[in-house]
């Protein structure tokens, strides 16, 4: 035995004289041994606890082994049993250890089998505590995983509100803007803030459609934007988008990166409302296409184009916003010089580029 502990075998034996020489051969070894003589004291006893391994006789007066060894193995967390008999019948060795013995020894009177005993309880020993360990060890892992789901369906959870309250906060400062927009006088602050609210609307519905969507790492860039095309029907300039269209493919896109671009589609979309039409309303479309990962997103109108004048009132703010977010998004933004309106073409990744580490210089 490896282990400093006395270990106690359980005898269950009827042979008085056989368990005496059982009881010294095992205690030469380290071991403290216990008799009963029959199942039922043997089974009393188990209950009790404090056994870590049971040699069982196969003939005993009333219970006879195997009907012993099945009520252990019903008991919670039973000792191993190693089954002992004086038969050389192969079949009740099968039998038992079909039944959850652990191993099967063949006894003589003499006591010759004792050393044999010895090394099938050490084994059985270690056996029970190995499954003892991996046991502990899998509970260990099902809790600790329970654990992480746990705190993970929390973490979604929380998540979820963040972005739900951030999304109505957002949505209440559009809708401010609006009503201001909705009673300026002047129309240069009417655009001013027009303007604004759109930029505000391009972020509050990505907030809105993580609340609402199942996955909080990305959104599907297509329903995204004809949520925001809705919201800029809605808006003050509603009037002149009736015929704003949009053809996209579905694409999942990370939540940063979805704000990048909705706030570039909403910049030109305003500046083809503004400026495309001068005599009222007219088409616009946007179309959002690729293959994979790279995408291309185009904003058309058939407006009066690279004729129109510009205007001394444009601060020019709005082609910076559309250059900042394409530099964010790492895109490519031109204009399609065949068209006879306006055609904004914006190339991109569906994905962000990993940011390459800064090279060390390891000579001093």
């Amino acid at each position: 035995m490896t282990s400093t502990a006395s270990p106690t075998l359980l005898y269950i034996d009827d042979d008085v004289g056989l368990a005496r020489l059982v009881e010294r051969g095992l205690k030469r070894q380290g071991y403290l041994v216990e008799h009963c003589g029959n199942g039922e004291a043997g089974i009393a006893r188990i209950e009790r606890g404090g056994i870590d391994v049971i040699a069982l006789d196969q003939y005993m007066p009333g219970m006879d082994g195997l009907e012993v060894l099945k009520l252990i193995q019903k008991l919670p967390a039973p000792p191993p049993v190693v089954f002992v008999t004086a038969s050389q019948d192969s079949k009740i060795a099968v039998t038992a250890l079909k039944a959850g013995a652990v191993d099967y020894l063949v006894k003589d009177t003499q006591g010759d089998f004792i050393p044999l005993l010895t090394v099938a309880c050490d084994t059985a020993i270690r056996q029970a505590a190995i499954m003892r360990a991996r046991d502990e060890a899998e509970a260990e892992v099902h809790a600790a995983r329970d654990r992480y789901a746990a705190l993970a369906a929390e973490r979604e959870m929380l998540l979820r509100e963040v972005n739900h309250r951030v999304g109505n906060s957002l949505q209440i400062i559009a809708s401010l803007l609006h009503l201001q927009a909705s009673s300026a006088r002047e129309n240069d602050v009417k655009v001013a803030l027009t303007n604004a609210m759109g930029r505000v609307a391009a972020v509050a519905q990505v907030h809105r459609r993580l609340y609402t969507s199942h996955d909080l790492k990305s959104v599907l860039l297509n329903q995204y934007l004809e949520a925001l095309l809705e919201d800029l029907r809605r808006s003050a300039e509603g009037n002149r988008m009736s015929r704003l269209t949009l053809k996209a493919k579905t694409v999942e896109i990370d939540p940063d990166r979805a704000v990048a671009i909705g706030i570039i589609v909403n910049e030109l979309v305003m500046n083809a409302v503004k400026y495309a039409y001068p005599d009222g309303a007219g088409p616009i479309h946007i179309e959002l296409d690729g293959h994979g990962d790279d995408l291309e997103l185009s904003i058309t109108d058939d407006g009066v184009g690279l004729n129109v004048k510009a205007d001394p009132r444009s601060t020019g703010m709005g082609q910076r916003i559309v250059s900042a977010m394409a530099n964010k998004l790492d895109a490519t933004v031109e204009r399609d010089p065949t068209h006879t309106g306006t055609r904004v073409i914006l190339r991109f990744s569906a994905v962000a580029k990993p940011v390459a580490k800064p090279q060390v210089n390891a000579a001093k």
